[in-house]
């Protein structure tokens, strides 16, 4: 299941990186705010691509609550700026877009997948039985647990102590 929640996270987000990079010049025009909108979707691009990578490298709580803080804020802001009308907000342009259109629906699609599949990976990671490898494939050594070694045997009873 880890190895799925991490697929899909990566190519949710890189199908956002990739709409949004290519999009980006055409938000050159889009007026208001002190960032314009080509820089303000090549930095979505980035940050997404990024996202993504760090899921791949560490399936970590830290990586998937990066991604999926990405890939929510993303789905967020498309999704308000279809419906409302906001103009500038602070440095921000004026994105609204009231239309659909088919990149623009793979970016939503690619950032409400990475978005759960994020969240998932969040909610489960690290989470396994007690005595077992952590799922996030930590460096604790066999039979150590981040609280101590172990102290369950092999049908879940006790552990009988070692005598040396």
């Amino acid at each position: 299941m880890g190895i799925l929640l991490r697929v899909l996270v990566a190519a949710g987000l890189a199908a956002d990186a990739y709409v949004h990079w290519v999009f980006a010049p055409d938000m050159a025009y889009v007026e208001g705010g002190g960032i314009g909108g080509d820089d303000l979707f090549r930095a979505q691009a980035v940050v997404a691509a990024l996202a993504g990578l760090l899921v791949l490298a560490w399936a970590r709580r830290w990586t998937y609550a990066v991604a999926f803080l990405v890939a929510a804020s993303a789905f967020g802001a498309v999704v308000l700026y279809y419906f409302i009308d906001l103009g500038s907000v602070g440095p921000l342009p004026d994105m609204y877009e009231p239309v659909w259109y088919g990149e623009k629906t793979i970016s939503a699609v690619g950032e409400g997948v990475a978005a759960l599949a994020a969240l998932g990976g969040l909610l489960t990671v690290g989470r396994s039985r007690p005595g077992a490898a952590p799922a996030d494939g930590g460096d604790q050594s066999d039979g150590e647990r981040a609280d101590g070694p172990a102290t369950e045997g092999a049908a879940g009873g006790p552990r009988p102590e070692r005598r040396d």
